[in-house]
């Protein structure tokens, strides 16, 4: 588990104040309404209890019973860094710390090797580390200090969050919980 701490590749250049970004209990107002945590009726098709991501939209849905679905406005995978497919939450972690893989670094060198966890990091306020057949994918359901990437194609393939919509999608989902990214 540790170790999936240590090597997730999601990140941007720096907001100019990330403190204050990850520390936000509000909506910026430049975040368009409709990226703003809503329940929604349920159009996935998939169980409560299921994480549901749509790439092309930017929104994660959660779904919950009776039909309904908690909606939150995410940032996506930039051109060639976006992914579809299932996995399952293998791990949990708050403010988690940021290891950039050896892709990442090869592609920024100016990344710092490693950055421990706090308002500054890219992870933000939580990580959901996502695995396939018992394994890292090294993709993340994570938050930002970068909240306007929300409604965005912009990471390296991991799924941002503002920081206290991920905090109450960390609440609401165990390990284990099943990922849809269409």
């Amino acid at each position: 588990m540790a170790l999936a701490a240590l090597v997730s590749g999601c990140s941007t250049a720096p907001s100019s104040d990330p403190i204050a970004a990850a520390m936000a209990t509000t909506y910026p107002s430049a975040l368009p309404v409709e990226y703003r945590r809503q329940e929604v009726v349920d159009t996935t098709g998939e169980a409560p209890g299921t994480i549901v991501i749509d790439t092309g939209s930017k929104f994660l849905y959660f779904v919950e019973p009776d039909g309904r679905a908690m909606r939150y406005g995410v940032g996506v995978g930039k051109e060639g860094f976006g992914w579809t497919g299932q996995a399952k939450v293998g791990a949990k972690q708050e403010w988690p710390d940021w290891v950039p893989p050896p892709e990442m670094l090869q592609r920024r060198p100016e990344l710092p090797l490693r950055m421990s966890g706090g308002p500054e990091n890219p992870l933000g306020a939580r990580a959901m580390y996502l695995y396939k057949d018992g394994k890292d994918t090294l993709f993340r359901i994570h938050g930002t200090n970068e909240p306007l990437t929300i409604g965005k194609a912009m990471s390296s393939g991991c799924i941002r969050m503002i920081n206290f919509d991920v905090q109450d999608l960390y609440e609401r989902v165990p390990v284990g919980t099943k990922v849809v990214v269409r």
